[in-house]
């Protein structure tokens, strides 16, 4: 069956095809074809893709906007032969059955790099760890291995923040690749989302300038769900020579025994996002004060230990940036394809 959600506080509706047994939300729109010999259930999802800009236009609401059962009847599709729909259907769906395979290895990839630095950093279970003895670190951490440290993020890293900008300074093609709040809602695997890139004309210092493996993070939340702030995201190898960031988010650099891939570990996998989004505060939007992400306590690896995490993760972290370049490309191929 195809799947439309009927209410949206922008009026951007999701649309799914979905094969299976579900339940469904009494805004959620179930629509089959009636006959299948007439119209099948695969192109019906793909010809009803470029209406969804015309159920915004058209839908009714104020703070949330929906669209009735009528509007949605009322849409007009074209469909060939029962055959020509077959392919088409088939064509496209390879396309997104590539891309799903792809989330799914992501997903799988995220989880490794996850219990890994569980492994080493939570239980302590690193290489060698049998042969060096426990001690009483006098912190709320307990007991850490005998030449590991605690410490504060501020004496391990500092905090760099974006640069502001006016609305006539971003653009879709021309100027640099600039990196803001949308690169990294919820959504985006690994933290990152390359549709939300664009581009900017304006002036940035030196220490505004990204590059691959360099970690940002939102200081911004405009939805009061709390689900951006405090939650890091990675640069991927982007091939391009400048990009620059939003005064929305912050760098992170990291330094003495800690490097890119242990800090961007820590943050995503420790207990640190939740704890420090809880400074935020704002009515409308939540800003969280950039000093408060340097407050955090780790407990500190030497040198020797941080670089073997890093050579074994920083592959995960290659294949997974692989995987979403090859996402992007399919989406474009099959975007191109879609109104043909």
């Amino acid at each position: 069956a195809v799947l439309l959600g009927g209410n949206n506080a922008n009026g951007i509706y999701p649309l799914k095809y979905f094969k299976g047994k579900f339940d469904a939300y009494q805004r959620t729109y179930v629509i089959e074809s009636l006959d299948k010999n007439k119209l099948n259930n695969r192109y019906l999802y793909y010809v009803l893709i470029p209406t969804l800009e015309h159920l915004r236009l058209v839908s009714t609401g104020a703070t949330t906007k929906f669209i009735t059962r009528g509007i949605i009847e009322n849409i007009e599709i074209f469909f060939p032969k029962i055959d020509s729909q077959q392919k088409i259907a088939t064509i496209l769906s390879n396309y997104d059955n590539l891309i799903e395979n792809n989330e799914k290895r992501i997903k799988i990839l995220e989880e490794m790099a996850k219990l890994i630095y569980e492994e080493w950093f939570v239980k302590f279970k690193f290489p060698g760890h049998e042969n060096v003895k426990m001690v009483d670190s006098r912190t709320e951490f307990g007991k850490i291995p005998e030449g590991w440290e605690v410490d504060e993020l501020s004496t391990l890293a500092k905090i760099q923040r974006g640069c502001s900008y006016r609305g006539n300074e971003l653009s879709e093609n021309q100027g640099i690749t600039f990196v803001n709040l949308k690169t990294i809602l919820p959504g985006g695997n690994g933290g990152f989302r390359r549709s939300g890139l664009k581009r900017y004309t304006g002036k940035f210092k030196d220490s505004q300038r990204l590059f691959a493996g360099d970690i940002v993070m939102a200081i911004t939340e405009v939805t009061q769900k709390r689900e951006i702030i405090a939650r890091p995201a990675r640069i991927p190898q982007l091939n391009e020579e400048n990009i620059t960031f939003s005064m929305d988010l912050v760098k992170i650099v990291p330094g003495g025994n800690m490097n890119k891939d242990l800090l961007y570990s820590f943050l995503k996998y420790s207990s640190f996002g939740m704890k420090v989004k809880e400074f935020a505060n704002g009515v409308n939007v939540l800003h969280l004060n950039p000093s408060k992400i340097l407050d955090y306590k780790l407990v500190i690896p030497p040198k020797e230990i941080a670089d073997k995490f890093s050579f074994i993760v920083s592959n995960i972290f290659q294949i997974i940036d692989n995987f979403q370049l090859k996402n992007q490309n399919l989406r474009k191929t099959r975007d191109f394809l879609l109104p043909k």
